[in-house]
């Protein structure tokens, strides 16, 4: 058993603006999960991003919209959120006050990128690795024809 106090645990910058807090995971020797707090400054946003598994999210404090490929969706202190796997989504803190919620995803959720995961994330890294391609064929291209 571990009790921890999350304004104790270290932050690391994630987003524009936002901290995270790695509650209890793999360090912790969690076996499945791992549990996340963020805090968002008012005006400020988690990443957007999507990945291959579940999130679930817990609005510990603050009121915001979750943004996603459906719109904007307004949440506030006790909301609670289901985000199924591949769904792009982002956090914004349109309140006055620090946002702070929680989320847990599996253990590999937090060693994966999740700006590269899901489909969204898919066509991101694709789109990425053609541009390079690209580019490399052109200075190829470039030295081949002597230009």
């Amino acid at each position: 058993m571990l009790i921890r106090n999350i304004d104790e645990t270290p932050s690391v910058p994630y987003g524009r603006g936002a901290s995270k807090r790695v509650i209890f995971g793999e360090k912790e020797n969690a076996p499945t999960f791992v549990m996340r707090v963020f805090d968002v400054p008012p005006g400020g946003a988690s990443a957007d991003h999507c990945h291959d598994f579940e999130h679930e999210v817990l609005i510990l404090k603050g009121e915001g919209v979750l943004r996603g490929d459906w719109g904007e969706m307004p949440f506030a202190e006790g909301s609670a959120i289901l985000l199924n796997p591949d769904e792009q989504h982002q956090l914004v803190n349109t309140g006055n006050e620090n946002l702070r919620f929680m989320c847990a995803v599996p253990l590999r959720g937090e060693a994966e990128d999740c700006i590269a995961g899901g489909k969204s994330g898919r066509l991101r890294l694709i789109a990425l690795v053609a541009f390079a391609i690209i580019v490399v064929g052109l200075l190829v291209w470039g030295f081949a024809t002597g230009s």
